[in-house]
């Protein structure tokens, strides 16, 4: 039997969302008919990049999360509303801001950026260890 494409627009049902999530999104959860993630930060200036670097990337896709800011930590809630569900659309923005969010230059072997120094007073970002 053939494997169903999705189109942009297509609904996922929960089985493929938690699929999904397994295989390409390991740190976002489904609940409530959104995939969500948290992001951790440093504090208040880290909240404020992580949610312009977000906002970027959403006006850039014409697709936009939900947001919960608080002072040291920046929630990220999708949904295609049009749809009334989990979409393409949202799995692709999600890949896209855990890309964006999460990258580290300094762990990049090839990479000439060092990242960020090491020192508490720098940090602006909490990053899960793998």
């Amino acid at each position: 039997m053939a494997k169903e494409t999705k189109t942009a627009d297509d609904v996922y049902n929960d089985k493929e969302i938690e699929m999904m999530l397994a295989d390409q999104l390991p740190n976002w959860s489904y609940r409530a008919k959104f995939i969500c993630r948290t992001f951790q930060t440093a504090g208040w200036k880290g909240t404020l990049m992580v949610v312009n670097a977000i906002g970027h990337l959403a006006e850039v896709a014409w697709h936009h999360p939900d947001l919960s800011v608080s002072f040291d930590r920046v929630e990220v809630k999708l949904m295609t509303h049009d749809a009334n569900g989990i979409t393409a659309k949202d799995f692709e923005l999600a890949l896209k801001i855990e890309e964006f969010v999460m990258w580290r230059p300094g762990l990049e072997p090839s990479s000439a950026l060092d990242g960020t120094p090491g020192d508490a007073r720098f940090r602006y970002l909490v990053y899960e260890e793998k």
